[in-house]
């Protein structure tokens, strides 16, 4: 008789256990929410960045991720030549070229 007790309160244990979808709903419900917030504009930011150093020619006016704004005289492989005054020039990294800004930016800046 103890032995059918036992079982039936195996199987009523069993029952109350939460199903392993209802388990991995909330987790999978975080990682869509993370996909669409956080990692696909981050994404999108990186292609356009990339979009942007790849476009890159001489007479463009930059504004540098250090907040330099010059001209752009020479184009290299990985290295632009940015004329930041009369006899001022200096070489940055491509990627270190924050946004290309509309020509005469400098002159209004002056």
């Amino acid at each position: 008789m103890d032995f059918f007790i036992a079982s039936a309160m195996a199987q009523d244990a069993a029952a109350d256990a939460p199903s392993m979808l209802g388990t991995f709903i909330p987790l999978i419900l975080i990682i869509v929410i993370f996909w669409f917030l956080l990692i696909r504009p981050q994404m999108k930011r990186n292609k356009e960045h990339r979009e942007l150093v790849s476009s890159l020619s001489v007479g463009d006016e930059v504004i540098t991720a250090g907040g330099l704004l010059g001209k752009i005289t020479e184009v290299g492989e990985s290295f632009v030549n940015v004329k930041l005054a009369d006899n001022v020039e200096v070489s940055v990294q491509k990627h270190s070229v924050a946004q290309v800004v509309p020509k005469g930016t400098i002159d209004s800046a002056a």
